[in-house]
């Protein structure tokens, strides 16, 4: 999530559906799904066809399959039958009983009380709700019945396990959440007992009520609700809520005008939701729960957006911060920090315990060597786990200045924070932007070698950028080198400096005239001449491109709007680069950050999917195609010869070992 790549894509048959939630398996890093209610397919991240995998048709149908870190994977069935991964695959095709009847699961979660595995599910029945409790190890069942709410039922579960008791909640349709203790350890041999609820929260403020789909705990005190929030005559709005069960108060809540599918997870201390079209992100931290804290959110009930404890931009200026809105209108790139904590009487507020939106308010008009000053003294003070955040807000009130003043442009302090930070793009997202149209390619440089997650599209417009901006132009500024000191070819008097030799003994002319190809003997030659047909600093830039991760299907659309013109100095810079690597014996460039082959193919690859009927339309295309055709083709053929004496070198290679070392012998071995 955080890179924004696709790290594998795997698809059933047509007709054929996936019917429960994959999951991985933590001890054998395996994948295992369900399809079809009973065909189970497990398979690894180098599979690539779900159809050659693992496969075993089960006797009974799969409700849900859960993975635990140290327990394994424990199959569900919808029968109410329970089975660990391991006894199961021992005999796919074993009997699984069949212990709810009638009832439906409406719910599951496992967990794990010291080695044990601990399985909890809930189901229904006319209008009746049961709890049951598997312990795995121990193959001990009970059931439980929910205590009758009148008029009202749950809607959704989660719990909790700690200190041998489960902490059951439930939300019912009377927009209440409800606390039920689950004992694990089962003193009566009544066969069924019923478990009293308590009220736990009920989910209205100032006349407003929320109509929840689902919740998480957060921590001890506080849950996030996922829901539609609705006042009295007022259209209701779909919301993220944080409530405080501690205090049975509202602390923020957050509006999702794209609307949402109901669902919220929290894993490792983010929520995960869909807003629109759009994976939403939130990190939180929570701190211990506070009455100043709690009565807070109630001070001003008619500014709902604005919260003192819960900060959903790090900072609680929007003129400081990209709004939460704009974050979420890149596709998969929303992720937003959001704090809880407790906020003391603003009257006690030291001057240096200003918090960081607070202190860069302040700084708003100051003067531009004071405001870079406080900003160096902010980012040297900043402390872990906030200093990426810190360190995000300074970049934003650097840009946001950059955007209210447009002859302000702090690109030497910009340069120092990328180049010493370990930043995102997602953590400072207007940054490349603002670079872009001041077309400051060194900074662009640096973000596209350190930030793990930039957008295809902001990746195209690097490139299209760099292979604009003139030659002359570039060698007036500061693009780092390393990456092509080492390898490429420098034209002086038009005569060629070559630092390198073929290791190899593989030479691109000679493979070439073997296919009656006429070309110069004096060095490799490109396209339309002998040398690299780009200077070197705009060499070291489309470096920093190739280097750049990327999917497939998400650049292909923006690659295809490349110019003509610069798509084939791109694709001769591509060949250049192609047939310096076939040099080298490992085919691997010289040099720090340096193009890998397979970077470069997959870029050849992609450039000539985008633009191959451009390409073969244009006349100064052609002779750069015919070469790319004859080149490839020579070498297809000369790994061809080779995989022709593998088994013989095999054999050579055998022999030798059998030899004494300590005896001297010349031997003379017919390859046929």
């Amino acid at each position: 999530v955080s890179d924004q790549k696709p790290l594998g894509c795997w698809s059933v048959k047509h007709g054929q559906i996936i019917t429960c939630p994959v999951v991985c398996n933590f001890e054998t890093h395996e994948y295992i799904a369900v399809h079809d209610d009973k065909v189970l397919r497990i398979w690894k991240n180098k599979d690539i066809n779900l159809d050659k995998v693992f496969k075993a048709t089960l006797s009974a149908d799969v409700y849900r399959i859960h993975s635990l870190p140290n327990g394994g994977p424990v199959v569900l069935f919808k029968g109410g039958g329970v089975r660990t991964l391991d006894v199961l695959l021992e005999a796919p095709q074993q009997e699984i009983e069949n212990i709810i009847s009638d009832e439906v699961i409406k719910w599951s979660e496992a967990f794990m009380e010291g080695q044990q595995p601990v399985l909890i599910f809930a189901t229904e029945k006319d209008g009746d709700f049961f709890v049951y409790v598997q312990k795995l190890k121990m193959n001990s069942l009970h059931k439980y019945k929910l205590e009758q709410q009148q008029l009202s039922k749950p809607l959704s579960f989660t719990a909790y396990i700690k200190n041998h008791i489960i902490t059951l909640l439930c939300l019912y349709s009377n927009d209440s959440v409800y606390k039920v203790l689950v004992p694990l350890q089962q003193n009566t041999e009544e066969e069924e007992q019923t478990l009293s609820k308590s009220l736990l929260l009920n989910l209205s403020v100032s006349g407003s009520v929320l109509k929840g789909t689902s919740f998480v705990v957060v921590d001890k005190d506080h849950i996030a609700v996922l829901g539609s929030l609705a006042a009295s005559g007022e259209e209701s709005k779909e919301c993220l809520t944080i409530w405080n069960t501690k205090f049975q108060t509202l602390q923020t809540l957050k509006e999702l005008p794209l609307g949402t599918s109901g669902q919220l997870w929290c894993y490792e201390e983010k929520f995960f939701f869909t807003h629109g079209k759009v994976l939403t992100v939130i990190l939180y931290k929570c701190e211990t729960s506070s009455l100043a804290a709690a009565v807070g959110r109630l001070k001003d009930s008619q500014t709902p957006d604005v919260s003192s404890f819960v900060n959903w931009n790090t900072l609680g200026d929007e003129e400081l911060v990209v709004s939460f809105q704009s974050q979420q209108s890149v596709a998969l790139k929303s992720e937003s920090k959001m704090t809880l904590r407790s906020k003391r009487n603003t009257a006690e507020v030291q001057p240096d315990a200003l918090s960081v939106g607070q202190l860069l308010l302040n700084l708003k008009d100051a003067s531009t060597s004071v405001f870079e000053n406080e900003l160096r003294q902010l980012m040297s003070k900043a402390q872990m786990p906030d200093f990426q955040a810190t360190i995000g807000c300074v970049i934003t009130a650097l840009i946001n200045r950059c955007k209210t003043n447009p002859k302000y442009y702090p690109r030497n302090f910009l340069l120092q924070i990328v180049q010493t930070r370990d930043l995102s793009y997602s953590l400072c997202p207007d940054l490349m932007a603002v670079a872009l149209e001041k077309k400051d390619v060194h900074l662009l440089q640096i973000c596209l070698q350190r930030f793990p997650d930039i957008p295809e599209e902001i990746t195209y417009a690097c490139l299209k950028v760099f292979l604009s901006i003139s030659e002359a132009y570039l060698q007036r500024i500061d693009v780092n080198l390393e990456s092509v000191i080492c390898y490429i070819d420098i034209e002086f008097n038009n005569k060629e400096v070559k630092t390198e030799i073929v290791e190899n003994g593989f030479n691109a002319e000679l493979e070439q005239d073997t296919w009656d190809t006429k070309i110069t003997k004096e060095t490799h030659v490109t396209a339309d001449g002998e040398f690299c047909p780009v200077g070197p600093q705009k060499a070291a830039l489309l470096n920093a491109v190739l280097h750049s991760a990327y999917s497939e299907t998400f650049l292909l659309p923006h690659l295809k709007n490349l110019p003509a013109q610069q798509a084939v100095l791109f694709l001769r810079y591509l060949y250049y680069l192609y047939v310096k690597c076939s040099e080298k014996l490992n085919t691997t460039l010289p040099g720090i950050r340096s193009p890998t082959i397979n970077q470069i193919m997959d870029w050849m690859c992609l450039l000539l999917d985008a633009h191959f009927t451009v390409m073969v339309m244009l006349p100064e295309a052609k002779k750069l195609l015919s070469n790319l055709h004859k080149f490839v083709r020579a070498q297809v053929r000369f790994y061809s010869e080779l995989n022709k004496i593998e088994g013989s070198l095999r054999e050579l290679q055998r022999l030798n070992h059998q030899k004494d070392s300590q005896t001297y012998s010349i031997e003379v071995l017919e390859l046929i």
